[in-house]
């Protein structure tokens, strides 16, 4: 199988390429190539000239802020919903955060340059795009907000079930280390938040390994940003 007709078999898989119009999306995967996604792959470092943007069809990446030295935080997730790269939307090839991979998978991938030539040549590419990239930066946004104001346990549950819709299952690997890491927070935090919400069967956690038992419930224990972001993706992308 050739890399353009693997791209084409995978494409559907990323919500973002396939509500294109059909002629725009075919064009654009013309130009992709098929990648997987290791588990902790650097895929850019804040600062770092944008090489490629990624299309996960499986995969999902947190996009992190280094506050200072040692003490970084996650301000946003990309997986089948969307794209990493979306600044050279506005003509920025400098990425603005480290995009680290967080669960493993598919990808389509594409140059650089060739995706900038592409937006340029085709207004309803552009269009459909500049919408992503009005929520991923509303996300940013709350997110950072979220981290200042909202307890653990609920960032917790709010970032369990925005991993479920872009791992697409309610199992997937997961350290209490990671977590921590991820929500900025202490270990310590994160595993009395992971126990109250295990002690309540939302979820199971085991040797890494997470499942989330009952996905309306851990809603219930979720901030209201899971609900606002699922929301604003649902307008702006319908």
């Amino acid at each position: 199988m050739t890399p353009r007709i693997a791209a084409a078999a995978v494409a559907p898989g990323n919500l973002l390429l396939a509500g294109l119009p059909a002629g725009d999306r075919r064009r654009l995967i013309a130009h992709c190539e098929p990648v997987e996604l290791a588990f902790a792959e650097v895929l850019c470092e804040a600062g770092d000239r944008i090489r490629h943007v990624y299309f996960p069809t499986g995969g999902f990446i947190s996009l992190i802020s280094s506050v200072d030295r040692g003490s970084d935080l996650e301000v946003g997730l990309v997986g089948v919903e969307g794209m990493l790269g979306s600044s050279l939307l506005l003509g920025v090839e400098v990425a603005s955060l480290r995009a680290l991979v967080q669960g493993a998978g598919p990808a389509l991938r594409i140059d650089a340059a060739q995706f900038s030539r592409d937006i340029k040549r085709s207004p309803a590419l552009r269009a459909r795009l500049n919408l992503y990239l009005y929520v991923l930066l509303t996300q940013l946004t709350q997110m950072g907000a979220c981290a200042r104001y909202h307890l653990v346990e609920a960032r917790l549950a709010r970032w369990l079930l925005m991993t479920r819709d872009r791992a697409r299952s309610n199992e997937f690997r997961l350290t209490q280390e990671y977590l921590a890491y991820m929500l900025g927070v202490r270990r310590a935090g994160i595993t009395r938040a992971a126990s109250n919400l295990q002690k309540r069967r939302f979820i199971r956690y085991t040797r890494g390994k997470m499942h989330i038992l009952d996905a309306r419930a851990l809603e219930g224990a979720s901030c209201e940003c899971y609900a606002a972001a699922t929301k604003m993706y649902a307008q702006v992308m319908a």
